[in-house]
């Protein structure tokens, strides 16, 4: 399968990697506003062709897109590769509200072509390992997920320059750039909640900060803590009335821990991999292969964001897709 990748940020340099690591996988062309930009992509990666037009990348020898620009511009981009009949690979958050991913959904339908979003934990092995020994820890009955990292963007905005992950503009904020670890995990392993309660800090250019939500389910209560602008050394918590698991890094992890109220602990078997994009890459070609266009993924993609985008409305985190919808 011919890949050819939207973005040349950090985040391609790590999909394109992973890519290396399948043979099944042919990284073809690269799509770049600039000439320069996009050559000095291709030849760090050594990738054929290089586009400035979008419609002539489309029209290229491609197989699969991967869009990794910025949040606001990931439906527009998506729905025209799915009208070239091109499965797409689209980063997180999938896009900007429900209106608009539910469009994607709709538009890969249609096209009987694969749309994924690129959320990493969905495909981690660590996460079946997880699933399988929730009983173990008898009822749960709270989960809070947390993933707090300071931004390497953040000294700059604190010394007065707002570059693009801190401006909301561009559909920006700490719940769409590092939340939606913690929420779409949630939703995955436990399906939409009963309500959401959500409170934000906000910067003082209307970008948020860090937030938590409070996610309620028939006899739990789940949490997801992000941050953009401090860092945590906490692992996310699953509480059983039998005892507890602790993941260390929720979107890449590395350990897996089970302690029980007995007194017992154990390291479940697993070994984490240098970069865990691998995972999204395989079932990618695993769901095109057996021609699986309406997967349950997008299902979790749209518990996703409506949970999120309950949590924006909550604290008047508005986005111009939100006033065109």
């Amino acid at each position: 399968m011919r890949l050819g990748v939207v973005g040349t940020n950090f985040i391609t340099d790590w999909l394109l990697e992973a890519a290396e690591e399948i043979p099944e996988i042919q990284v073809q062309a690269v799509f770049s506003r600039k000439q320069e930009t996009g050559e000095a992509f291709a030849k760090k990666h050594r990738i054929p062709e290089v586009y400035t037009d979008f419609e002539a990348f489309l029209n290229g020898p491609i197989d699969i897109v991967y869009v990794a620009t910025p949040t606001y511009a990931h439906c527009r981009q998506t729905l025209e590769a799915l009208k070239h009949k091109k499965h797409v690979l689209c980063e997180k958050v999938m896009a900007v509200n429900e209106r608009e991913v539910q469009s994607m959904i709709d538009c890969a339908g249609e096209n009987q072509v694969v749309l994924l979003e690129a959320m990493r934990p969905d495909f981690d092995p660590a996460l079946q390992i997880l699933s399988a020994n929730l009983p173990r820890i008898g009822k749960l009955r709270r989960v809070t997920l947390e993933y707090c990292q300071y931004s390497s963007r953040y000294d700059r905005f604190r010394a007065g320059e707002i570059l693009n992950a801190f401006n909301p503009a561009l559909s920006n904020a700490a719940i769409m750039d590092i939340g939606v670890y913690c929420i779409h995990s949630l939703v995955r392993l436990f399906g939409a909640p009963k309500s959401v309660k959500a409170c934000s800090t906000m910067l003082h250019n209307g970008f948020e900060g860090n937030g938590i939500v409070l996610m309620q389910y028939e006899d739990m209560i789940a949490e997801a803590v992000y941050s953009k602008i401090d860092h945590s050394v906490h692992p996310s918590v699953f509480q059983g009335e039998d005892g507890s698991i602790t993941v260390d890094v929720i979107s890449k992890p590395q350990k897996v821990e089970l302690n029980l109220r007995n007194g017992h602990r154990e390291l479940l078997p697993y070994t984490p991999v240098k970069n865990n994009m691998v995972y999204e890459l395989r079932k990618l070609l695993e769901l095109i292969e057996n021609h699986q266009y309406n997967h349950p993924y997008l299902t979790h993609s749209l518990n996703a964001i409506r949970v999120m985008d309950e949590a924006r409305r909550q604290n008047g985190i508005v986005f111009d897709a939100d006033i065109l919808s």
